[in-house]
């Protein structure tokens, strides 16, 4: 495909997102669809709607409108490109532009358009970050840094990194966590690399191996991450300690890969349908439903779907699951609740509800990290009966 083709498949699949397509399930349709579509192709193109996605206000002011023509135009003046380059009509490239697309386009003025932000988010990001709100959101704007796992019950950090290097990845170690490597090239070939089909690492985030590096866990202790879904987290405490590990996800289905994980890491993870039945348990790790506010340079699309009404549900699923689990752990244990979420009602407000509800339990120590070129926006609360 040429610059100018790829363009205009991007334009076209956000004209589906922005009509209420899921952007995940929209790429996949287009690849589909489009079998002479090579795998760079497929990248460039995923790259280009994914930061439209993260620009989407700003671009949208800079081209004139909100349809996908509109914010790729937006992207290219944003890059300081001519788009009478890219929008020629030839061949698969997008129409020529017309004299009022050429006219439309002004700076953004508005926070929620200097800042890529619903406006009713605003407040939210300034009185969870105060004067940083601004940083964290411009970060969001960004592309995310794919981050590794070095698993130490296989590997040290230098054997990670001769092997990545064998097979074309270049990575080096991160300050945010002791097993932490932020890949600086070759990001689309760790899957395949010895490294990791061999378990010597596995992806994730920076900010949420910095968290499980926080959760002390004894020996022979009974460990369950309560909100599981594909079981980075319990993989990360596994790698570091002789415990009996289990997972438990209200959607089941989103540990099917689980199993295949654990093996690959060389640790054992039991499966709980209902934890409930499993006994106590001396650490309960709750990494509950949130906003995903910390991540949206991964999910982009997130952020716009992203209500006020939502929130609010979020913040009730939330306490829910934090008064279910503290049922579930043993006295003189310990209750892990974390969110990849920036904002306050997700997190500090979580903490002093559930203490207010619960006085036979007190908070331990809480911490933040933001999104950064290390990691994504992250809270943990560590909790003791």
């Amino acid at each position: 495909m040429t610059p100018g083709a790829r363009i205009q498949a991007s334009a076209e699949i956000l004209d589906e997102i922005l009509a209420g397509v899921p952007a995940e399930k929209a790429l996949t349709g287009w690849a589909r669809r489009s079998r002479f579509a090579g795998s760079k192709d497929r990248a460039a193109v995923r790259d280009h709607v994914f930061q439209a996605l993260r620009c989407r206000r700003s671009y949208a002011c800079l081209g004139g409108g909100e349809t996908g023509r509109a914010l790729m135009l937006g992207a290219l003046r944003a890059g300081g490109r001519d788009p009478a380059e890219v929008f020629t009509g030839e061949g698969h490239s997008p129409a020529v532009l017309s004299d009022a697309e050429q006219a439309a386009g002004q700076a953004p003025e508005t926070l929620g358009d200097r800042f890529d932000l619903p406006d009713w988010m605003i407040p939210h990001f300034e009185g969870a970050l105060g004067a940083k709100w601004c940083a964290a959101a411009q970060a969001l704007t960004g592309r995310a840094p794919v981050v590794l796992r070095v698993n130490l019950r296989k590997a040290t950090v230098a054997v990670a990194l001769a092997a990545l290097a064998e097979d074309g990845v270049e990575a080096k170690p991160a300050e945010i966590a002791d097993t932490a490597l932020v890949v600086c090239a070759g990001a689309r070939r760790v899957a395949a690399s010895r490294a990791y089909r061999e378990g010597l690492i596995e992806l994730q985030d920076g900010s949420s191996q910095a968290a499980m590096e926080c959760l002390a866990v004894p020996p022979g202790a009974r460990v369950l991450d309560y909100c599981a879904g594909g079981g980075g987290k319990v993989l990360a405490l596994a790698a570091r300690a002789e415990a009996e590990w289990f997972a438990h996800d209200a959607a089941p289905a989103r540990m099917r890969d689980l199993p295949d994980r654990a093996r690959r890491a060389g640790v054992c993870v039991t499966l709980l349908e209902e934890a409930v039945k499993a006994g106590s348990f001396d650490l309960v790790l709750c990494d509950v439903p949130c906003s995903g506010s910390g991540t949206w340079r991964r999910t982009p699309d997130a952020k716009w779907r992203m209500t006020p009404e939502r929130l609010s549900e979020l913040t009730e699923v939330q306490a829910a699951i934090l008064d279910r689990a503290a049922g579930l752990v043993t006295p003189g244990g310990r209750l892990a609740y974390a969110t990849c979420s920036l904002f306050c009602e997700e997190n500090e407000a979580q903490v002093e509800a559930f203490v207010r509800r619960q006085p036979d339990w007190r908070l331990a120590t809480q911490r933040h990290w933001t999104v950064s070129d290390q990691g994504d926006g992250f809270f943990l609360a560590i909790f003791e009966r």
